[in-house]
């Protein structure tokens, strides 16, 4: 709230990020961004610690992880096709809550969730990637690359994005973001849909998109979908959120991957010198589900976790 109210006033009403002070030839007269104030700054500082002491827990998002995002992929693998092709009443969807969208809305939002997963990017962020932005390039033995090159994020507002590059992923399919692109594409050629412009469009009556290149999906109706999908999988979708996608893929490149911790905040494209603790805040929370209980981290028989396609290895001491 505080930063909306700052852009306001900074922004809109034109008194950019100076402190709200007095002024010394006009006393009683203040001038400044009054968001910026000592008073308000001293209220935030201390606004966690009096909701803590008052009962109330500050809670984050919870971080997306592989399994949920595996178990969304098959179940919409395994959603019938035809159902996109029927056509329902409004009294009949409220009655059958499953089915909130079709195959290829289901398809759309499955490769814009591997894409914010593996890119660590906030969902918004995602859905204003445009047809230009994506290169495929074929490097031979079906094996594809994705180049992502974004004009600008929240961590760099006047552009300098370094590119994300994907691979062909054959081992994990639900993780593919490059083969959930091709798909994407094919449903975007397949219904007439331009490929200029937005890539993650608007959705019109139950499974059809817009045709105007800037009918981008709204965050709102994104989320809705992607609780929707948590639902259809058997999971709480009220702990999720906007960083869920970036939590969740900060946490896979770590924990998963073992990718140490500088080569994820390049990434991601964070501060290296780690004067900000950014990506601390993104693999440790209360919040996320532990990846072992408490009893099984010196276990002699603890279960293996899945085998690395690469090295063959299963133990968690790789």
């Amino acid at each position: 709230m505080r930063a909306a109210i700052t852009h306001v006033y900074g922004r809109d009403f034109g008194l950019g990020t100076q402190f709200w002070l007095e002024d010394p030839l006009f006393p009683g007269k203040f001038r400044g961004n009054p968001s910026l104030s000592t008073t308000v700054s001293t209220y935030m500082i201390s606004l966690r610690r009096r909701k803590v002491r008052a009962g109330q827990t500050v809670t984050s998002a919870r971080a997306i992880d592989e399994r949920t995002i595996r178990a969304m992929w098959e179940f919409n693998e395994a959603f019938p096709q035809a159902v996109s092709h029927q056509q329902f009443s409004r009294e009949w969807k409220a009655d059958h809550p499953e089915y909130w969208g079709g195959h290829n809305t289901r398809v759309m939002i499955h490769c814009l969730n591997v894409i914010a997963f593996l890119c660590l990017l906030r969902y918004d962020e995602a859905l204003h990637i445009q047809w230009h932005h994506i290169t495929v390039e074929d490097l031979g033995n079906k094996t594809f690359t994705m180049r992502i090159e974004l004009p600008f994020r929240k961590t760099h507002q006047n552009g300098g994005c370094a590119p994300f590059v994907l691979y062909s992923n054959h081992n994990k399919p639900w993780m593919s973001a490059v083969k959930a692109f091709a798909r994407w594409s094919d449903i975007c050629k397949k219904l007439k849909i331009p490929r200029e412009g937005y890539v993650f469009r608007k959705r019109v009556r139950f499974d059809d998109f817009s045709v105007k290149p800037d009918d981008a999906m709204t965050s709102e109706a994104f989320l809705e979908c992607f609780r929707n999908n948590l639902l259809d999988v058997g999971i709480d979708p009220r702990p999720y959120g906007t960083h869920s996608f970036r939590r969740g893929g900060c946490q896979y490149l770590a924990m998963v991957l073992r990718w140490p911790i500088r080569n994820i905040c390049t990434w991601g494209g964070w501060s290296e010198n780690f004067n900000s603790a950014t990506i601390f805040k993104y693999l440790l929370s209360w919040t996320d589900t532990p990846l072992i209980g408490r009893e099984d981290y010196f276990n002699p028989n603890r279960p293996a976790g899945e085998i690395c396609h690469a090295c063959g290895r299963s133990c968690y001491c790789a």
